[in-house]
């Protein structure tokens, strides 16, 4: 397959949006402060080596060349009211990647494919902020290795902030349809969530706790191991401390997650037995710097053990491991290693380096990763 039409559609993308943003000679674009259009475009090499399956076999070491383009617009109906959409690329048979794969070692490519994954109606006044629709997840997560942000729900989600001393509360909830690849749903997911942010002289101090229940139903199209039909009641916890070391910001962090569902053989299937006490995660992480304008610099470490079944799977991120089966990826059952290295060229482009080292908890499946992205937005 040619890689040509994945370079082509992704720049189009981003030109079509562009073009929108600046003069077009339509009236209704080019007089319309109402309406914004953005849009990015990522180009990734990735390379995954030493790596073998949860039966010991090696995998064959790979590289492959991907392309990611996402573009969307946004519409302000009233002072209060807008209303948004966004296409990418990506598997119409994944919940978790945008990604695509137009040039490969193994001749393993991917058709060219996209998702509607965002189209929403909003509200904000002072405090109150809703939508409902399907969008980003509304929860604050300082990590993926719970939920993917490419994973984008559909329901209705609201939030609250009042002032509580020097900082402020959150409280954050929602009821929402989950994804089973881009566009079925198979599922429910109501949530909550509370968030304190509290500046501390010049120093940000962070905190949540959240609490998930999925309810699974059967019937799933896309999704793994029982993913979707396995019910979840999911508790999460995260503090994070951003202390600036003279201009250059050292931020801390730490995130817990824990299933406090009791599953027995039955539930846990197709998986082994042995996995139904494995509902317990945590990361720790550690990174200066940042990457907001021009020249600015990241460098950054996450060290990260993820049980089977502290999180769902089909909804964590698909970063880490090479575990799973085509657009799925079985994003638990890991303990490892992230350093990433970034650096931004401009304004609107950047790049970024990361290596995983990783190994799972149950088996002696492993790999290494090594991805170089380079992010351009506008």
């Amino acid at each position: 397959m040619n890689s040509r039409p994945y370079l082509l559609t992704g720049g189009a993308l981003l030109l079509t949006a562009s073009a929108l943003q600046a003069a077009t000679g339509l009236n209704w674009i080019d007089n319309n402060t109402n309406l914004t259009f953005y849009g990015d475009i990522r180009l990734r090499y990735e390379v995954d080596w030493d790596s073998k399956n949860a039966a010991g076999v090696p995998r064959e070491d790979r590289h492959r060349g991907r392309l990611r383009a996402r573009a969307g617009f946004t519409y302000q109906l009233a002072e209060d009211w807008s209303f948004g959409a966004r296409v990418r690329t990506g598997s119409s048979r994944s919940q978790q990647s945008p990604h695509l794969t137009f040039v490969a070692d193994d001749d393993l490519r991917d058709d060219l494919d996209f998702v509607l994954d965002r189209y929403f109606l909003q509200y904000k006044h002072q405090s109150i902020s809703g939508w409902v629709g399907r969008n980003a997840s509304p929860f604050w997560q300082q990590t993926e290795l719970f939920w993917d942000e490419d994973v984008t729900p559909t329901g209705v989600a609201g939030t609250y902030d009042a002032k509580v001393g020097n900082g402020t509360l959150s409280v954050i909830g929602g009821g929402f349809y989950l994804p089973d690849g881009g566009y079925d749903l198979n599922g429910q997911m109501l949530a909550g969530q509370l968030k304190y942010a509290q500046p501390i002289q010049s120093s940000q101090f962070t905190a949540a706790a959240g609490l998930f229940f999925m309810n699974g139903e059967s019937g799933a199209n896309n999704l793994r191991n029982r993913n979707g039909e396995r019910d979840y009641l999911i508790g999460t916890a995260g503090v994070q401390w951003s202390i600036p070391l003279g201009k250059i910001p050292l931020t801390l962090g730490a995130d817990v997650f824990n299933n406090f569902k009791n599953y027995d053989a039955a539930d846990v299937a197709p998986l082994a037995a042995a996995n139904d006490d494995e509902t317990f995660g945590y990361v720790l992480s550690a990174a200066i710097g940042q990457m907001r304008k021009q020249h600015d610099w990241l460098l950054g470490y996450y060290w990260a053990h993820i049980e089977t079944l502290s999180v769902n799977a089909s909804y964590a991120q698909d970063d880490w491991v090479r575990f799973g089966n085509g657009p799925q990826t079985d994003g638990t059952d890991f303990e490892g290693h992230e350093i990433r290295l970034g650096y931004t060229i401009s304004k609107n482009i950047n790049v970024l380096a990361r290596l995983y080292i990783v190994e799972a908890i149950t088996s002696v499946q492993d790999g290494n990763r090594f991805r170089i992205d380079l992010n351009w937005k506008f």
